[in-house]
């Protein structure tokens, strides 16, 4: 036995000993956070094992199922199975720490190499893990088939977890490898030695004092984890090539593999409601607002029939072929646009018709079930305004989306994707909470409920996704119900007629667009603001063996900034997206903003990025070397900072190259 590593914990917020287990739960489901060699971890079993040997000479063991995929039956019998064939075999460690009967929780885990660049994959391994509450430890017994079937403990890799109280405040986090001499290595669900200590270690100490409790569930929640690493790197590596001649401006790698990551998402949750249902036939679907189309194209050519709209049309849509169904067409949420045929809606980041997708679909039929992933946020008419201060933005949409569910009649069910973004959070809608018999009083519940969201604010409820639909009915009815008779009849209407989707050819609204004497006059007033404001800022500029000194300015907040300029400037830059910032921004010769104030931009302390700087951008920035005047040589008072050689804009007209570099029309996704 050698010990690895030791972290000292202090806790001050009295997080242990839970913070302690709480970390090990985060290893054991989703070790991928810190190995980033895996691609994760599938819970097989959980169940309560009990140390020692009945009369009879067979372990005794009381298996319970726990959360994962391998709950139920045949998880404990498994369980049951591996523990007769193990228990005899354990470590000393384990077994002189308790006495025969004496509880341990165990978990049977499955841990999921990530493919290789090169060469098939490492093959999944098995691990049983055995929590000894009591004594503060955790044993990781990988397991080995033998030639027989049978499992065996694999002792030159089993390690253990320690956590120990000192006095007080101060902890301790410990890794022991019980057979350190005889370690194996590949790398990936073998780590070296050196690795548990240096960055497991670390990892685990931190997180059992952080007490962060997150407001979203665990990344693939409702489906086998295992099936997605499968089935992910299967269709990463076949639809690899979209990457290459991916024809859009958007970055081809995120919205390739995110396509790819929730085309896997949804195969498996379709997968797993075949088998619930016993359906023979693939779901067909609908992509409200499909942007690039590529989730339509991978779906259908999984074997899903479908198709996707969205009011404009993109370039990539012509790559697909005839397999792919895609259609320019701008959706009025009404009775115009419903789907009776259609088994499944899809809005991955569908905007303004992302709350209005659960109306959709269960207006459609009762049958119909939906998938969201929200992004912007969207209220059936506009813009969503907050309600509570007490949540994330981005949670209280979330909640709003869910509850637009739960009011439908859906059971409402929240997973957290493994996708490249920040807004991972799905809603899905599969199960109704009512009979076919009352479908009738669910749509006049839905009529009441946007009306209500229309014409006054309705009472924010906790969150409760998947809560019963009659406590929808209260939301409504707090809200108010005085809705006219006639406005209960929504056939052949538009649901809601001030409803606004967006423009077929999208505004440029970054500022971009603006005149360029308008921009310069803005930045010009602005420099000069800085620059006389005092008291000011002097740095030596010794280029050249020139002690002069250069005028910095000050800074200024965005406000300061804004009550200098005229209010007719002002009302033109509110028209625009992010508006003064976003133009002080793309101005980024002159101007540096931070923390939301204006900076005069010193050169001389721009380090150069040549090392993190990906070779594409290396070559555009060195195509664009002295294609452009240098702002400070002509407007700034002690001119540029920096020498003609050595500042990237030209220093009078006689500099100037031709830039060659063309400018590409901007699409969206």
């Amino acid at each position: 036995m050698g010990p690895v590593g030791t972290a000292a914990v202090r806790d001050g917020g009295a997080a242990l000993p839970g913070g302690f287990w709480a970390a090990v739960r985060v290893w054991l489901e989703k070790p991928q956070v810190a190995n980033r060699r895996l691609c994760g971890a599938a819970i097989e079993a959980e169940g309560t094992v009990l140390l020692g040997e009945s009369e009879e000479g067979s372990s005794r063991i009381t298996a319970v199922p726990g959360g994962g995929t391998g709950e139920g039956p045949q998880g404990a019998a498994e369980l049951s199975r591996l523990w007769r064939e193990v228990s005899g075999h354990l470590p000393p460690s384990l077994t002189a720490r308790g006495q025969p009967g004496s509880e341990l929780r165990a978990v049977l885990r499955t841990l999921l190499p990530r493919a290789r660049p090169a060469g098939p994959p490492a093959p999944p391994t098995k691990e049983l893990v055995l929590q000894d509450v009591y004594n503060g430890t955790v044993t990781f017994l990988p397991l080995e088939e033998n030639k027989e079937g049978k499992y065996q403990i694999k002792k030159c890799n089993t390690y253990e977890i320690q956590l120990m109280h000192i006095k007080d405040e101060e902890w301790s986090v410990s890794i022991v490898a019980l057979s350190s001499e005889d370690w194996f290595s590949d790398g990936i669900t073998y780590p070296k030695l050196a690795w548990l200590g240096n960055e497991l270690l670390p990892k685990l100490a931190k997180w059992s004092v952080e007490q962060k409790h997150s407001e979203f569930r665990s990344t693939l929640s409702l489906i086998s984890v295992a099936k997605y690493c499968k089935v992910y790197q299967d269709l990463k590596e076949k639809y690899k090539e979209m990457v290459k001649v991916w024809p859009e401006v958007t970055d081809p790698e995120k919205f390739v593999y995110e396509d790819v990551a929730i085309a896997t998402y949804l195969l498996i949750l379709w997968e797993e409601e075949r088998k619930e249902k016993g359906l023979a036939k693939k779901q067909s679907f609908v992509d409200l607002g499909c942007g690039n189309g590529l989730l339509v194209h991978i779906l259908s050519s999984e074997g899903h029939s479908g198709r996707g709209i969205d009011l404009r049309r993109r370039k990539i849509w012509d790559m697909y072929g005839p397999e792919t169904h895609l259609e320019e067409l701008s959706i009025m949420p009404g009775d115009s646009h419903l789907f009776p045929d259609t088994d499944w809606l899809i809005g991955n980041h569908s905007d303004e018709l992302t709350p209005w997708i659960p109306v959709i679909a269960a207006r459609s039929s009762y049958s119909c079930s939906y998938f969201v992933l929200p992004c912007c946020f969207f209220d059936f008419h506009g813009k969503y305004s907050r309600k509570q201060s007490k949540k994330t933005q981005y949670r209280e949409y979330l909640d709003f989306v869910a509850q637009v569910g739960s009011v439908c009649g859906f059971h409402v069910e929240e997973d957290c994707l493994r996708i490249p973004s920040t807004k991972r959070v799905c809603l899905i809608g599969k199960n109704r909470t009512y009979p076919p018999t009352e479908c009738a009083l669910i749509d006049n519940q839905i009529t009441r409920y946007i009306h209500n969201r229309q014409t006054c604010p309705v009472v924010a409820c906790d969150r409760g996704v998947g809560f019963n639909h009659k406590d929808c009915s209260d939301v409504c009815k707090e809200a108010g119900s005085g809705l006219p008779e006639n406005e209960m009849e929504t056939s052949g209407r538009i649901w809601m007629p001030g409803f606004q989707p967006r423009e077929k050819v999208e505004q440029i609204r970054n500022c971009a667009a603006l005149p360029r004497d308008f921009v310069d006059d803005v930045v010009l007033n602005v420099a000069n603001l800085l620059l006389n404001t005092v008291p000011q800022k002097s740095c030596s500029n010794t280029h050249g063996g020139n002690m002069n000194t250069w005028n910095q300015g000050e800074s200024l907040s965005l406000r300061e900034v804004a009550e200098h300029l005229n209010k007719e400037t002002l009302k033109r830059l509110k028209s625009e997206y992010g508006g003064l910032q976003t133009l002080l921004k793309n101005n980024h010769q002159v101007f540096e903003v931070l923390n939301g104030r204006v900076h005069i931009r010193d050169w001389r302390k721009e380090k150069p990025s040549r090392k993190t700087k990906p070779e594409v951008k290396r070559c555009l920035s060195a195509e664009a070397y002295k294609t452009r005047l240098c702002w400070f040589f002509i407007h700034h008072p002690n001119g540029c900072a920096l020498p003609s050689e050595s500042c990237p804009y030209a220093h009078g007209t006689e500099e100037l190259r031709q830039s060659k570099t063309i400018k590409k029309k901007k699409h969206t996704q």
